[in-house]
């Protein structure tokens, strides 16, 4: 079954009808006219209005589901039942919500709260989306909180730093680690954490065992390669050129309505939307799957070292599966888990990963 979002729709509807009344100031003889005048919305194409499905749960009651939607302008939390009726339950336009949990008594939904593109923090709200609380606060980049099983209100979420210069501008994130929150008595624990890793959707089960992604941390202060640099000198000319030649092909385009190069041009290749955001990492999808020769008709979307970790309440870690993109655990202890293009299945008592789904580009894999 297929959900479309019927905000999301009208929204890029509202968008279709905004571009065609005002298509004459961008197109033919009509753009001469609007010189020196921008109408960035009226003139975008409404293909590419930005509506994004950030996350996914399990619903108040019986066959609904809750999912976090944003776009460029506004951000909420909606629910839609069995039926495909959808409900409002939250929107703003002041800040992201993304990676929403529901609690086990189905009362209070955890959330992320994005304030800007580097920080941000955990939110909770009453599960009809009243009463936003937030839960932590700081210079960090808290993600994807989890409620943990047992007595209390406890969450268990991902945490970086935030790294800034001396001018206070933001140059990084450290490696995310677990946390565990009382949300009771506010005493927040450490539970995982690697130097040179981080530690990525973190979950609890009942009998203390912790389960998270774990992958090669990335700095973003990668060393300079000699020859990376000689290749971006010679390339520096041609690269130039094609930023000239772009720059007078907008005015072309704007007060002509028409491109200075051929429809079979390479300047008017469309962009590749074959791409996907992991967990701050932008990944080529095609890439991927060319790399990936162990499995061509599922290949993972992220490399092997993209790992599924299960630590016991001992300390003692073990390796799930490899090339994971999300995971999550159903109610009668089975693993599901995505390598992006399929879902695999690992039962309560362990053993062989079972493939149940082949798909494409599946960012997130839920159990209801």
């Amino acid at each position: 079954m297929t959900v479309e979002s019927e905000f999301g729709r009208s929204l890029r509807e509202r968008a279709a009808q905004i571009q065609h009344r005002h298509a004459w100031k961008s197109q033919g003889r009509g753009a001469q006219f609007m010189t020196g005048m921008l109408w960035p919305e009226q003139m975008g194409d409404p293909s590419g209005f930005r509506i994004a499905i950030t996350s996914v749960a399990q619903g108040r009651r019986p066959g609904e589901l809750l999912y976090s939607l944003e776009t460029n302008d506004v951000s909420g939390i909606f629910a839609v039942d069995a039926d495909g009726v959808e409900l409002r339950l939250f929107h703003t336009a002041d800040f992201r919500v993304r990676h929403i949990a529901l609690s086990a008594d189905r009362s209070t939904l955890a959330a992320s709260i994005f304030q800007d593109a580097f920080t941000s923090n955990i939110g909770v709200m009453q599960a009809e989306g009243t009463n936003l609380l937030m839960a932590t606060d700081g210079d960090s980049c808290d993600l994807a909180p989890r409620w943990a099983p047992g007595a209390g209100r406890r969450l268990v979420f991902q945490s970086a730093g935030v790294g800034r210069d001396g001018a206070g501008r933001v140059c990084g994130l450290g490696p995310f680690a677990v946390q565990e929150l009382d949300l009771d008595s506010g005493v927040m624990e450490l539970l995982a954490e690697e130097a040179d890793c981080d530690l990525l959707g973190p979950q609890k089960t009942a009998d203390g065992a912790l389960y998270y992604i774990r992958r090669p941390y990335r700095s973003g202060r990668e060393k300079m390669n000699p020859w990376q640099a000689l290749r971006d000198a010679l390339l520096f000319p041609f690269r130039m050129a094609y930023a000239v030649f772009q720059f007078f092909n907008f005015f072309s385009m704007r007060y002509t309505g028409k491109p200075l190069s051929t429809s079979k041009g390479a300047a008017q290749r469309q962009p590749d939307l074959k791409q996907m955001m992991i967990w701050g990492n932008l990944v080529d999808v095609d890439s991927a799957a060319r790399q990936d020769r162990l499995d061509p008709e599922a290949p993972a979307l992220v490399p092997s070292s993209w790992q599924l970790i299960r630590q016991c309440s001992s300390g003692r870690k073990e390796v799930l599966a490899k090339g994971v993109v999300s995971f999550d655990i159903a109610g009668d202890g089975s693993l599901l888990y995505s390598n992006g293009s399929a879902i695999h299945r690992i039962g309560a008592c362990g053993g062989q990963a079972e493939r149940i789904l082949v798909g494409k580009m599946i960012e997130q894999v839920t159990a209801l």
